[in-house]
């Protein structure tokens, strides 16, 4: 069976505040209620690879985690459209690249997907997230509790 929420983190714990989106997953994969076991799966990885177009198939709801050097403090919430662009061809994909590579084998539009980007400062290999992102994170987190918990409509 698949859960019908989604939340796909990816960064680098090894990489200061780029810790941001897999952190913030721990913390709600630890947190996570009862009642939502069975509703939520948590994907982590270094970045989005084409491969998660498929983590989407059968979902009601996705949400999309990262670190971001442009976001506003302390995070900022995306509503996320396909859009074919560079990063198709990159290492980096964008959320909206993934949207438009499932609407592209699936022939269907993607769930509704959000993006939920953490202000971060300091990507510094070996380096451990900075305070004021871990500031970012808590508020982060109260979003995404309301987020899990929204019904969708």
């Amino acid at each position: 069976m698949i859960a019908p929420l989604l939340v796909l983190a990816w960064g680098n714990l090894s990489r200061g505040d780029d810790a941001l989106g897999p952190l913030c997953l721990a913390a709600l994969r630890a947190q996570l209620p009862d009642a939502l076991q069975d509703q939520v799966e948590f994907l982590e990885d270094y970045q989005l690879q084409i491969e998660h177009a498929l983590d989407l198939i059968g979902r009601q709801r996705v949400l999309f985690i990262d670190a971001s050097l442009t976001c506003p403090a302390p995070f900022q919430v995306t509503e996320l459209k396909p859009a074919q662009d560079a990063s198709f061809t990159t290492h980096a994909l964008s959320p909206q690249a993934l949207l438009q590579v499932f609407q592209d084998v699936q022939g269907e539009p993607p769930p509704p997907c959000t993006l939920l980007a953490i202000r971060g400062e300091q990507f510094e290999l070996g380096e451990p997230p900075g305070p004021p992102a871990l500031a970012h994170l808590q508020s982060a987190l109260q979003w995404v509790r309301q987020w899990l918990h929204a019904d969708g409509s």
